[in-house]
């Protein structure tokens, strides 16, 4: 029997959440992000805002250009992961299989459900009425046999509505799909594909599998199997946190590499509590150094390290500046982590072993 999986995505989440509190923002256009006058983005925007063509992870300063009214509030991080959780909470009643994206994002497979006959429509339709009345937010649905399709659907009658995507219903909305929907194809991608004529999944259905490949890798063989309407991954209730980081935008260009070295003790300090919080069950595998330029053109440099070390970032700082050698608008460092493998047990990597030692 094919999956019930819905894609289950809050409307403008955080802005949701600052109109909720202060209903006099409701018909105003509202952003919440950094300040336009320190270089912050633009996390979400409530739809009045986007009349204006303001989006997420837009320049503040552009977007305040876009609106002159628009009102720009910083985020309250707290208040969001409250509610949050008294979604997932509401998630909880339908399904223990439950796959978070992000504060305002999951994938549920309520293919045992059997509330509401097993009508994964009715069981969307309930959890967004909860949703509504409870957190006094809305949310939208998308219910298809995979996580791909469902994640598709749920944007596709936004704000708070859902639509349903029936398994013999594959095929045909599949074809139709512009290949810029598929997970992965970005705008360098989706440019790529259109130089050979391919918009849509059915002209990728239709394209030369052998020479998709050869154009793209393993990536051409995602792309024909996505375009079929196939994606077998399940739904994932736990996820291995991969990397631990911190980074921060100036509001003034660092304009060299000896500038750039001197704001490395304070991002480490940033990235020694975060550590502190880190789950036991994980190990450190690499350190890193992540360099945005003025241009922002972007570069991240990385090294095999058990612990650290604050003379192995200003080294990758060192190499990651080279590489533009020019002023610097955001910098950032972080661990790569891998499960730690207890001694006795098999090991697959020479540094399955390193520590979690920081070098304070």
């Amino acid at each position: 029997m094919p999956r019930k999986i819905i894609h289950c995505d809050c409307d403008c989440f955080y802005a949701s959440i600052e109109m909720r509190d202060n209903p006099n923002l409701v018909d105003k256009p509202i952003a919440v992000g950094g300040s336009p006058n320190r270089r912050g983005v633009v996390a979400t925007c409530n739809y009045v805002a986007r009349e204006f063509g303001i989006h997420s992870a837009m320049a503040s300063a552009t977007a305040r250009k876009k609106c002159p009214e628009l009102i720009i509030i910083r985020p309250d991080m707290e208040k969001y992961r409250l509610a949050s959780s008294q979604i997932h909470e509401i998630f909880q009643k339908y399904t223990s299989l439950i796959e978070p994206l992000s504060l305002d994002e999951a994938f549920l497979d309520v293919s045992d459900c059997e509330l509401f006959d097993g009508s994964d429509t009715r069981i969307a339709e309930a959890i967004r009425d909860e949703v509504r009345q409870t957190v006094n937010i809305t949310i939208s649905a998308g219910i298809a046999p995979n996580k791909f399709l469902a994640k598709v659907a749920s944007d596709w009658n936004k704000p708070d509505g859902q639509f349903l995507i029936k398994p013999e219903e594959v095929s045909e909305f599949v074809a139709k799909l512009p290949v810029k929907k598929l997970p992965g194809v970005g705008k360098v991608t989706a440019s790529r594909l259109k130089n050979i004529g391919i918009e849509t999944c059915s002209d990728v259905k239709n394209y030369d599998e052998q020479q998709l490949v050869e154009k793209f890798g393993s990536f051409g063989e995602r792309l024909i199997r996505l375009s079929s309407g196939i994606d077998n991954r399940p739904v994932e209730t736990e996820r291995i946190r991969k990397s631990v980081s911190v980074e921060n935008t100036y509001a003034v260009d660092l304009p060299d590499l000896n500038s750039c070295i001197n704001e490395l003790p304070d991002l480490y300090m940033q990235l020694a509590k975060r550590l502190d919080r880190l789950d036991s069950g994980l190990q450190i595998q690499k350190q890193f150094i992540k360099i945005k330029f003025h241009d922002f053109i972007h570069t991240t440099v990385e090294m095999i390290s058990e612990n650290t070390d604050i003379q192995n970032f200003n080294t990758l700082c060192e190499q990651g500046f080279s590489r533009g050698n020019k002023p610097v608008r955001l910098l950032g460092m972080g661990v790569r982590v891998t499960p730690r493998v207890e001694e006795g047990e098999d090991s697959n990597s020479d540094n399955d072993q390193l520590s979690l030692t920081l070098d304070l």
